[in-house]
Formats: structure tokens, C-alpha cells, sequence
């Protein structure tokens, strides 16, 4: 796989390669810096329980961006979703709409907004899946590099924050993107793995539970519900974008 992936990253084209570079600046700079800062405002369960709304953003976006259709149903769909994030983002008390963390709420949504912009453009590129995941990183990491020379603390870090570090690479940015790209390649049936990904966020508050000691507020379990609730009524009457089936 490999003797064969390699030649391919110095066949690219131009307009692909500047295209790995503006989508580079998206994912992962962009999007996982409005993401952690989403997490130093909220506690862990509402920062994840909101960035989940990138589906109902994507479905939003598909049609001016994609030229998509919204039919009825799928309309009322995104409106239970969005009841769930009132919810969460309100603390359970959706008639006063007192948000706990305005700012925190808002780079939550950003980073939403960032990942959903990011896989629609991705979307129209047809290079290999771990190509394009290659080299849009590559760039990433050139970007990252930059703005740590700029705006970074130029301080040995403590091994907490490089295992912390480490694992976030590997695992949040590396081996999942991969392991998902080949789920989907030999999976008899996309919707069915599409399906298992929505158990992704109630598995998080647990783990959230036990390794952060956080106390599951019974709003977030309920707003978490009506996110995943909406999602999956969209999909159950057959209405797939290009978009959710590669990339979800």
C-alpha cells in the first residue's frame, strides 16, 4: 500500500496541492483550535454534545453549497436536532434561553461550522482518501508550526501535555480518520457503519464520566438524545448526501 501511495503524493497536481493547502488551514488548524477553546469554556459534555450539530450544519450548508433539496420532513428532522442543542446549551432551561457559557457555546458552533465547511469542500476532491489526508495535515502542520513560533510559550512542555499531545495526534487526527476511510471501503453496507458512528457520543460521556470525574448533567443526556434523534429520523427516510455517505 504504501510503495504504492507514495509515488502518487509527488503525482498531484497543482490545483490539488492549493487545495490541500486552504483545506490544511481548516482541518486541522482552524477547526481544532475554535474546538479547544470550546472545551476550556464548557465542561467536556456540553463542548462535545454541541460540536455533534456539524451534521445539522453540513445538512444546512449542502444546499447552497451543493445545490441540495430540504424536504419537509427533513426540515422537522434538524428542528428536533436543534431542540436538543437548546438544551444542552441552556442547561435544560430552554424558556429563559440562559446560555451557561455564551462564548464557549459560540466556538462550539464555530468549530461545527469549520468541519462542515471542510468536508463539503473535501467532498469535491477525488484524490485517494489517504492522500488528500496526508497532505491536507502536511499542511496543517506547517500552519501550526508558524503560529507556535508566533504566539507560543517557548517552554519545555510536561510529559502530561506531550502524552496528552501524542494521543490527540494519533488517535483523534491519525489512526481513527484511517480506520474510518477503510471501514467504510470494505463495509457490505455504508448506512449500517454510518449508523454504529452516532453511539460515538454517548460512549464519550461515559468515558467523560470516569476520567474526568464530570457529573453527566441529565440535560445533556436528554439534549444528546434529541441531537442523535433528529440526525438519525433525517437519515431513516433515505435522503443521503455524497457528503455523509464518504465523510461522515
Amino acid at each position: 500500500l504504501i510503495k504504492k501511495q507514495v509515488p502518487q503524493l509527488f503525482k498531484q497536481s497543482k490545483k490539488e496541492v492549493l487545495h490541500s493547502l486552504a483545506l490544511g488551514f481548516f482541518n486541522p488548524v482552524a477547526y481544532y483550535i475554535a474546538l479547544f477553546i470550546a472545551y476550556d469554556f464548557l465542561p467536556a459534555q456540553e463542548a462535545l454534545s454541541l460540536n455533534y450539530t456539524w451534521v445539522i450544519v453540513l445538512s444546512l450548508l449542502s444546499i447552497p453549497l451543493l445545490k441540495q433539496k430540504l424536504p419537509l420532513f427533513n426540515l422537522l428532522a434538524l428542528l428536533i436536532s436543534f431542540l436538543g442543542v437548546l438544551i444542552i446549551a441552556s442547561r435544560g432551561e430552554i424558556t429563559s434561553l440562559n446560555f451557561s457559557n455564551p462564548a464557549g457555546i459560540g466556538f462550539a458552533f464555530l468549530s461545527a461550522f469549520i468541519w462542515a465547511i471542510y468536508w463539503i469542500w473535501n467532498v469535491k476532491d477525488k484524490r485517494d482518501a489517504s492522500i488528500k489526508l496526508f497532505t491536507n495535515f502536511f499542511f496543517g502542520a506547517i500552519y501550526i508550526s508558524i503560529l507556535f513560533i508566533i504566539f507560543g510559550d517557548h517552554t519545555l512542555p510536561s510529559m502530561n501535555s506531550v502524552f496528552a499531545s501524542t494521543y490527540i495526534g494519533a488517535f483523534e487526527m491519525g489512526l481513527t480518520f484511517l480506520l474510518w476511510l477503510s471501514a467504510l471501503k470494505y463495509a457490505k453496507s455504508t448506512a449500517t457503519i454510518s449508523s454504529i458512528v452516532y453511539l460515538a457520543p454517548f460512549i464519550s460521556l461515559i468515558l467523560i464520566s470516569v476520567i474526568l470525574k464530570e457529573k453527566i448533567e441529565i440535560s445533556t443526556f436528554v439534549g444528546l438524545f434529541f441531537i442523535v434523534a433528529g440526525i438519525l429520523l433525517s437519515k431513516g427516510i433515505k435522503i443521503k448526501t455524497k457528503v455523509e455517505k464518504d465523510n461522515i
